[in-house]
């Protein structure tokens, strides 16, 4: 471990040393308490925050290998598909000539319409994606694994490779349960390919999709009016063409004396005293953290304490090297409960509290499916009134408006509003828990 006067973090390259100040990933490794009651056991978060280093400009950006797979099942006639045609045009065109594009469409069978192809092709790309008819029922799995198949045709490490998946529909032709289209995630990330998932309008499994997307480090959004299709790929694809680190890896070593307990959000494994996780893009100046509940023995006034040693390795995409950051934070014990609050990270502490409130909001939605509708909405008005209070403490806007959408939960729980409400609160889960930016 290192010694509390080492809490700086260091830059190492794997790669000869580059002239000049090479583009790097920001690592910070905060306490939400760095000084906490000496003589007691008790527990605090530590945040290990990633924020993506900022392009050069747009001509230097990271090549994309993108497949568009869009659901032409019968749902999506009329002016669906027509929205979902002309979103993927919009984003073809965002496009360059050394990005990658596919072009997949599903009902219970799956087309090829356009096979992966340079960008620059736009009239071939562009005549396919208007081919698209809506009609049949939904092999969303097989589409899922052609578009997978298509990415593999240039995959590459010095790529983005990531297949988006459009549906409306519930998954019936082939495999159709949550934990099938997860295993496929993990599975596709394990390749570095990563699926965004899009659900259109009232029709499609929630869970199903946000599974797939959080296996495999993607992102999922829930788009309510086909009229928003357009707006929601332009925000998809911003993220797509702003990736500048890939194949993160983030080790968290903790001191002999601290229990890891739990990692809030992101999934992870931890083993003893380690605690690993992977992240699998970073984007230009969007933050990425994981947060670890720790538990701190007792200490003393006389003496800090070491913490943790964090090491993250990353695939820098500017500078074609792999690069590793390490870090170390201790933490120094106090008498005073006055300077407890007074040292106390409020940057830590929200992100932290929207970790553990978001844990709840989880759990409202899983009584509310069990028909415990009187529990979801009790569990509901209580997390609001935590996130209420934690935002006038933190001074957290964030905070505030999270309690009010705790408060829409509780109101929206009838048979009436539930599918709806659902879809929105597993949207919200999700972006909160993997910190997304749309």
């Amino acid at each position: 471990m290192k010694t509390a006067a080492t809490m700086i973090a260091t830059t190492l390259l794997t790669a000869l040393p580059l002239v000049g100040s090479a583009a790097q990933v920001k690592l910070d490794v905060s306490l939400a308490n760095p000084v906490l009651i000496a003589g007691k056991k008790q527990t605090t978060y530590l945040k290990v925050g990633l924020t993506g280093f900022e392009m050069e400009g747009k001509s230097k950006r990271t090549p994309a290998n993108i497949a568009i797979v869009i659901d032409r099942s019968g749902s999506m006639q009329g002016d669906k598909i027509k929205q979902a045609k002309e979103a993927a045009r919009v984003a073809i065109s965002r496009l360059n000539g050394n990005d990658i594009v596919s072009v997949v469409a599903y009902d219970d069978t799956v087309s090829v319409l356009v096979p992966a192809t340079k960008a620059s092709d736009r009239e071939a790309i562009l005549a396919g994606i208007d081919r698209i008819e809506a009609g049949g029922s939904t092999a969303l799995f097989a589409g899922v694994s052609k578009g997978a198949e298509e990415v593999r045709k240039f995959l590459t490490r010095d790529r983005v490779n990531r297949v988006i998946l459009l549906s409306d529909g519930l998954a019936n032709v082939g495999p159709d349960t949550p934990g099938a289209l997860g295993e496929l995630g993990s599975s596709l990330v394990k390749e570095g390919i990563s699926v965004t998932t899009l659900g259109l309008g009232l029709g499609f499994n929630e869970d199903l999709m946000s599974l797939l997307a959080q296996r495999s480090d993607g992102n999922h959004a829930f788009i309510e009016h086909s009229k928003d299709l357009v707006k929601i790929f332009n925000y998809e694809f911003g993220d797509v063409l702003s990736v500048v680190a890939q194949e993160v890896l983030v080790t968290i070593n903790c001191a002999e004396a601290v229990r890891p307990v739990k990692v809030l959000g992101r999934q992870a494994d931890i083993a003893g005293q380690n605690v690993v996780a992977s992240i699998n893009q970073l984007y230009s100046n969007q933050e990425k953290y994981l947060m670890l509940e720790v538990e701190i023995p007792e200490g003393s006034v006389k003496k800090p304490l070491d913490v943790a040693n964090v090491k993250v390795t990353y695939a820098n995409m500017s500078t074609k090297t792999t690069d590793t950051l390490t870090s170390a934070v201790a933490v120094r014990f106090t008498e005073s409960e006055e300077q407890v609050v007074q040292k106390r990270d409020k940057v830590v502490l929200e992100a932290a509290v929207m970790q553990v409130a978001t844990e709840r909001n989880i759990m409202a939605t899983q009584l509310r499916d069990e028909g415990k509708v009187e529990e979801a909405q009790k569990l509901l008005i209580f997390n609001a009134g935590y996130l209420q209070q934690q935002a006038g403490e933190l001074e957290s806007e964030q905070l505030d408006s999270y309690a009010g959408d705790n408060r829409d939960d509780s109101m929206n729980l009838d048979a009436s509003s539930w599918k709806a409400r659902r879809k929105s609160m597993r949207d919200v889960q999700y972006k909160n828990t993997t910190q997304r930016s749309y």
